[in-house]
């Protein structure tokens, strides 16, 4: 008797953990899908602009131009929204405004992201510019609406 209900509560104490376990993994899983989702696409625009910089051929005289113009326009790291649950909360011009100031960041890195693209590209040749013409539009032509970098 004494060793069935050793094997009973073994069998309790296993199946608990695997419960446990499971509901950890389940929580966990839409954050882990989010952050290799977010890790590949840094390594696909990675690939993407270190292709641009290899078909531009720079010049070292244009090598510092290109840091320049590569460090101001890459994407900040994923901003977190808040709760969709909080915007619901509240009242119509709360949310506006806050829609407004987020219109109003995206602005600002938008002008940030133009003066260095119109400095860059002033260093470039004819070729060179045909070439970042061609490539600068890659993500819209696949879908993309173009607004994250």
């Amino acid at each position: 008797m004494n060793t069935l209900r050793k094997s009973i509560l073994i069998g309790m104490t296993v199946f608990g953990l695997g419960g446990t376990t499971l509901a950890v993994q389940a929580s966990d899983a839409p954050t882990t899908k989010h952050e290799q989702r977010q890790a590949k696409w840094g390594e696909h625009a990675a690939a993407r602009e270190q292709k641009l910089h290899d078909a531009l051929k720079l010049t070292p005289a244009q090598a510092g131009a290109w840091t320049t113009y590569a460090a101001a326009v890459k994407p900040a790291a994923g901003k977190e929204r808040g709760e969709r649950g909080a915007w619901k909360s509240m009242p119509a011009p709360e949310r506006m405004g806050k829609g407004v100031e987020m219109a109003k960041q995206h602005l600002a890195t938008m002008e940030t992201r133009l003066a260095a693209t119109t400095a860059f590209y002033g260093v470039l040749t004819a070729e060179q510019k045909a070439l970042f013409d061609a490539n600068s539009m890659h993500h819209r032509r696949h879908g993309g609406h173009g607004m994250h970098g």
